[in-house]
């Protein structure tokens, strides 16, 4: 640690009962957008038999039209730092929560399918967005002392957002007496459902104007007395603010613009640290995660559990997911990212395999007593499993694993990779479900399986080493 950030660290301890509460406030209303991530891509759970049903599709459409928000992420993701480097965190999150109402109202009110799927675009655009500026803003607001802290906000955001969602959606599904195309202030439950995010996304709108603009962007626009003003707002007035700023100057200037080329090897196209990193993001996504919070009421209500109940284990789901994460948040830095991964990989091996035996016993629309039971308790243990390990070792691996000169550019494909195999799950489940309820959990429990020699193989622990010495 250099000698200014274990100043800057002193002061913020010395000034802690006066500040803290005030950082603690503009880190969560940033990452309400983490909240909006998690609630808008969680909250079509509840809509998917609707949508089927007042459409008349089959598997195949309705599996794009839930898939196609994806496609607005990515592109949302891609264009957020360039975004927010051009007109500034604070004016991208007031853009990304304008586009979240749009598109709450317009999938609400949705006059054809394919109407619904370009709001659901919109929406993903937002989600894109989203999950780049909160994380990024966080960590350039946050006092050097309390980032690490802070900047797991944005994570506990994401999964409250899909454990409230899911419980919005009981609740509505309940007023409408159990039945999704139910009527509810004149419109059907399911559009009740994804109109409610109008809620959360205009309050991220308006605690935007309550926070300060990132000190690190107002420095590169040339507004150096706003910049100090933050600094001296954030980390105290005990700061040496010229430190500070000579600190974050320095740093934007040592900063390398890796581009697309500086990822390229001499075999296999890619550099093998980045082939590593995009195997990271697959395997977080082929395991079949999101199928749990984008289908799992449709998912039991294929095996014979009422509407009202399917979307109560969707809720209960979305809280041990939760569970899970606080759990990886505390172990994390205690026994290694490996070890986590490892873990993670095995639990989630042994309840998919079990979730595919007690599916195979699926009779109709209906499970045996027993094959029931198992099925209900192997899902929620393949989401805690997923939650205290990949869902949060992938992205601190990413974070920490690339060399400091492409790690910006690595980490864009990895996550770009991602991206295109949760798209490939939510895409193709609905059509493996019709083909082979048991046989689609084989293939994602085979994945779960494989991932355990990809992680001994070939990525390296990052537990307790300096970025610098990542090569």
């Amino acid at each position: 640690m250099t000698s200014t950030a274990r100043a800057a660290g002193a002061a913020d301890h010395a000034t802690l009962p006066e500040h803290l509460g005030h950082v603690v406030f503009i880190a969560a209303a940033a990452a309400m957008g983490g909240f909006l991530f998690g609630y808008d891509s969680a909250v079509i759970n509840g809509a998917v038999e609707a949508i089927r049903s007042r459409y008349g599709i089959g598997s195949g459409t309705l599996a794009q039209v839930i898939a196609i928000a994806l496609i607005g992420c990515a592109v949302g993701a891609a264009y957020a730092g360039r975004i927010a480097d051009r007109i500034g965190r604070i004016r991208c999150m007031q853009i990304a929560s304008v586009l979240f109402v749009v598109s709450a109202v317009g999938s609400a009110l949705p006059f054809a399918l394919w109407e619904l799927a370009l709001w659901r675009i919109i929406g993903g655009f937002a989600i894109g967005m989203a999950s780049v500026i909160g994380p990024a803003y966080i960590a350039e607001v946050s006092p050097p002392a309390y980032r690490g802290r802070l900047a797991s906000f944005q994570q506990a955001a994401i999964v409250l957002g899909i454990a409230v969602s899911q419980l919005v959606n009981w609740g509505i599904l309940n007023a409408a007496h159990g039945d999704q195309r139910g009527h509810l202030i004149g419109l059907e439950a399911w559009q009740v459902m994804l109109g409610v995010m109008v809620i959360p996304a205009a309050l991220y709108g308006l605690l935007s104007f309550a926070i300060p603009e990132s000190p690190r962007y107002l420095l590169g626009v040339g507004r150096d007395k706003d910049a100090r003003d933050v600094l001296a707002d954030v980390e105290g007035e005990g700061t040496d603010l010229d430190a500070r700023v000579r600190e974050i100057r320095t740093a934007m200037r040592r900063e390398h613009k890796a581009s697309f080329r500086d990822l390229l090897g001499s075999r296999f196209g890619f550099l093998p640290i980045v082939w590593i990193g995009i195997g990271l993001s697959a395997f977080q996504q082929l395991v079949g995660i999101n199928v749990a919070f984008y289908y799992s009421s449709t998912l039991w209500q294929s095996v014979g559990i009422n509407p009202s109940s399917s979307f109560f284990y969707s809720f209960t789901t979305s809280i041990v997911n939760i569970i899970g994460t606080v759990i990886a948040m505390i172990f994390v830095d205690r026994i290694g990212r490996r070890p986590l991964a490892l873990i993670g990989s095995a639990g989630m091996a042994v309840a998919l395999a079990l979730e595919a035996w007690a599916f195979s016993s699926k009779h109709g629309d209906t499970l045996p007593d027993t094959q029931g039971t198992v099925a209900l308790i192997a899902a929620h243990c393949f989401v805690l499993f997923f939650a205290l390990s990949w869902g949060v070792v992938v992205w601190v691996f990413l974070g920490e694993m690339f060399p400091n000169r492409i790690r910006a550019a690595a980490l864009g494909v990895a996550a770009s990779a991602q991206w295109i195999a949760n798209w490939a799950i939510t895409a193709s489940f609905p059509s493996l479900a019709d083909w082979n309820l048991s046989g689609t959990y084989v293939i994602y429990c085979c994945f779960a399986f494989l991932s355990i020699p990809f992680v001994l193989k070939f990525v390296k622990e990052t537990k307790g080493k300096a970025l610098e010495e990542m090569g």
